[in-house]
């Protein structure tokens, strides 16, 4: 890097698939301001989202060992994306290669206190829920002059755009996530029966439905209500699929560390149904989701139903949750108002004017 070059940043990511975390490597990457940086994205694993970088110009390398992509590239900074607990097979190639800085996006609020882990210079935490639950466990441990909130980036003026006009008295729900039992709550079960003698219509359609709810619905006699929807890649898509419906039905019992499908909801002016996970999970939904504000928090199976069809019968206070979400996702997680922010972080680490 000289003063008339931009700064070479490499962005590492476990994989490119279609999980959150991939998905905010690759909208920080894209959006970065060419002129200042030159973004390019390492994962040892291929995925989906390569094709959409590299349609968006960021050279891409999928596979082999991070070291010799490290050497390749010669990056001034390294932004690793990971959970936060130790994983020394990613930041030995970093010590090794000895980058001007190291940018950490820890996603789920973890703390790694190796020796390695101090080749960080700053650790962006992706919600206050989790810089807050680490500061109250590890106190003065923390070094806070290393680490800030830096949201998850959303495209809200895409979805803004997509958004279509909507009747919020019709009773049709969108359910979110990953095929993984880990991002469902018995609340996503149990409230379909209850929901189904509230409102006999309803209609809930479903992206990542684990083998047990689909032969749950099956064994309840739901699939009238229910529809299950093979995942999507692409924004275009998923703004689609919320256009279609008029409230986002977020169940996950190990909570959220931030929210990715519930911050894209908002953008597409939903209001959410969410509930709380118990002890020391992950509530940052609830960061995202204001009770009464931008959607409902339910805490048991009836509430949840209840709440649900409640959106459904007054349907002028859905549509004002769901403006608030809207308004509230625009000023906190707009994609080009982070990825400033997180120029300004990449600027003061390099030593930049």
């Amino acid at each position: 890097m000289t003063d008339s070059q931009p700064a070479r940043v490499l962005h590492v990511v476990k994989s490119l698939g279609i999980g959150g975390t991939e998905k905010a490597a690759q909208l920080l990457a894209v959006h970065l301001d060419r002129s200042r940086f030159t973004p390019f994205v390492y994962s040892s694993a291929d995925g989906e989202r390569r094709e959409q970088l590299k349609a968006a110009g960021i050279p891409v390398i999928a596979g082999g060992d991070l070291f010799t992509a490290l050497e390749r590239l010669k990056p001034d900074l390294v932004h690793i994306h990971r959970a936060g607990w130790p994983e020394p097979e990613l930041l030995r190639p970093v010590k090794r290669f000895g980058p001007r800085a190291v940018v950490e996006t820890n996603v789920f609020g973890r703390f790694d206190d190796t020796p390695l882990g101090a080749l960080i210079d700053m650790h962006l935490f992706v919600s206050h829920f989790c810089l807050d639950r680490l500061v109250e466990h590890l106190g003065p441990r923390l070094d806070l002059t290393r680490c800030r909130v830096l949201y998850n980036p959303v495209d809200t003026d895409l979805f803004r755009r997509l958004a279509s006009d909507r009747d919020f008295s019709r009773p049709l729900a969108a359910r979110l996530s990953r095929p993984d039992p880990g991002k469902w709550s018995r609340l996503a079960f149990d409230s379909l029966p209850i929901l189904k003698k509230l409102e006999p219509g309803f209609i809930l359609r479903v992206i990542g439905a684990t083998p047990e709810f689909e032969a749950f619905v099956r064994d309840q006699g739901l699939a009238g209500n229910v529809e299950i929807l093979p995942p999507v890649a692409l924004d275009q898509d998923l703004a689609a699929f919320f256009g279609q419906a008029t409230l986002l039905a977020h169940s996950n019992d190990t909570g959220e560390s931030f929210g990715m499908a519930i911050a894209e909801a908002m953008a597409s002016g939903l209001p959410v149904v969410t509930h709380r996970a118990s002890g020391e999970r992950d509530n940052a939904q609830l960061e995202l989701v204001e009770h009464g504000v931008t959607g409902l928090v339910a805490d048991t199976a009836e509430d949840y139903a209840q709440a649900m069809a409640w959106l459904w019968r007054n349907p002028d206070a859905a549509r004002r949750m769901g403006e608030a979400g809207r308004e509230k996702a625009a000023r906190l997680y707009r994609v080009q108002v982070v990825t400033r922010q997180l120029e300004e972080i990449y600027s003061r680490l390099l030593g930049l004017s």
